[in-house]
C-alpha cells in the first residue's frame, strides 16, 4: 500500500530503525541491537532538577523482584501526583533506558513522581508475568505513596504501545481486585487486541516500525500460543473485556498508519459508552513510533497533547 505520511516524517523513514520479528532468532538479534535503538530515541535535558534512582520492588508471588526507576522532582513542596509508567516494545523488547528521556520529560514538565517499570519480557516470560510485574509495581507505589511524596488520590497509569495495553490491563486488574485506586489512564498507541481482525491490522502489513507480521509474533510470544483463540483472558488482551465500567478516565492516542489504530479507537469508543470519561486523538500522517522524529510539528503536538492530558487527568494546577 501507499501511505500519505506527514511530509516532515518522510525524510526520516530510511533512517529509522528497522524492526522485523519473524521468529525468536530475529528477536534476539534485535535485542542485541537495543542499545542502538535507544541511541535514536529523543533526548531531554531537564529544566527543573529531577532525582532519578533505580531500585526494585517486591515481585508477584514466587517471582523475582521487579526493577523500577523512580523520577522525583527535587524541588517539590509536599505531596505531588504519581504516575506508573509502562514502556513499549511489543511485549518482547524495551527497557528502562529506551524510554528514559520520555519519562524524564514528563517528570520535569509536570513536577510529578513517576515510577517506570522494567517488567519481564515474552516469550521467556509470557502472560501473565509482565502484567503481574506491572501490578506489583502499582501496589508498591500505592503502599509507599507517603514515602515517595505522592498524593494517593492523584495516582495514574500510562504506557505506550504494548505498554499502553499493559496499562489498560493493569487498570482492569486494579478495578477487579479492589486494588489501588487510579484517577487516570493514558493509553498511547495501545496494543489491545490479539484477534488481529480490525481493518487497520488486516491491511497494514508493511507500515514502518510496526506492522501485521510483527503484531502476529508479538501476540504469539506474549500469549505463548497462537493469537485469536477462544480462551484468551481480557487481562492479556483488554479489547476482550466485556465490562469497561468503573475504570479511570482515559486519554487514548492513535496513529493513522498504524495496524493498532482501529483497536485503540474501538477501545476508546467502548470506554466512553461504558460511562468512562474518555478523550481520543487520531494523528494524521503518522505511523507507529513516528514520534521518534521529535522535531516534526505533528510529533511535538502529540507530546504536548499527552502533557496536557496528564496535567488535567492528574489535577495539576501549578505550572512549571
Amino acid at each position: 500500500m501507499s501511505y500519505d505520511v506527514d511530509p516532515e516524517l518522510l525524510p526520516w523513514l530510511d533512517m529509522l530503525p528497522q524492526v522485523a520479528l519473524p521468529d525468536y532468532e530475529a528477536l534476539l538479534a534485535t535485542r542485541a541491537q537495543q542499545s542502538e535503538l535507544t541511541g535514536v530515541m529523543p533526548t531531554h535535558e531537564p529544566v527543573n532538577p529531577v532525582d532519578v534512582r533505580d531500585t526494585t520492588v517486591p515481585g508477584p508471588s514466587d517471582a523475582p523482584d521487579v526493577p523500577v526507576r523512580v523520577y522525583s522532582p527535587a524541588d517539590r513542596q509536599g505531596p505531588v501526583p504519581g504516575l506508573v509508567y509502562i514502556h513499549g516494545g511489543g511485549f518482547v523488547l524495551g527497557d528502562l533506558d529506551m524510554f528514559h528521556a520520555q519519562v524524564l520529560r514528563l517528570a520535569d514538565e509536570l513536577g510529578i513522581v513517576i515510577v517506570s517499570v522494567d517488567y519481564r519480557l515474552a516469550p521467556e516470560h509470557p502472560f501473565p508475568a509482565p502484567l503481574e510485574d506491572c501490578y506489583a509495581a502499582l501496589e508498591w507505589v500505592a503502599e509507599k505513596a507517603a514515602e515517595l511524596g505522592i498524593d494517593p488520590d492523584r495516582l495514574g497509569i500510562a504506557g505506550e504501545s504494548a505498554g499502553g495495553g499493559l496499562a489498560a490491563a493493569t487498570a482492569l486488574l486494579a478495578r477487579d481486585r479492589g486494588g489501588p485506586g487510579l484517577c487516570f489512564q493514558l493509553l498511547g498507541i495501545p496494543e489491545l487486541d490479539d484477534r488481529l481482525a480490525t481493518e487497520s491490522m488486516r491491511d497494514y502489513v508493511d507500515t514502518p516500525l510496526w506492522n501485521r507480521p510483527n503484531a502476529i509474533y508479538s501476540w504469539t510470544a506474549y500469549l505463548g500460543a497462537e493469537p485469536g483463540g477462544e480462551d484468551v483472558s481480557p487481562y492479556a488482551a483488554p479489547a476482550r473485556a466485556t465490562d469497561l465500567s468503573g475504570l479511570p478516565p482515559a486519554f487514548v492516542t492513535t496513529s493513522q498508519y498504524d495496524p493498532l489504530r482501529d483497536e485503540g479507537i474501538e477501545y476508546a469508543r467502548r470506554l466512553a459508552h461504558a460511562g468512562v470519561p474518555t478523550e481520543l486523538r487520531l494523528y494524521p500522517g503518522t505511523f507507529h513510533g513516528s514520534s521518534l522524529v521529535a522535531s516534526a510539528a505533528i510529533s511535538r503536538r502529540m507530546s504536548e497533547d499527552e502533557i496536557d492530558a496528564l496535567r488535567r487527568g492528574l489535577k495539576i494546577t501549578s505550572s512549571r
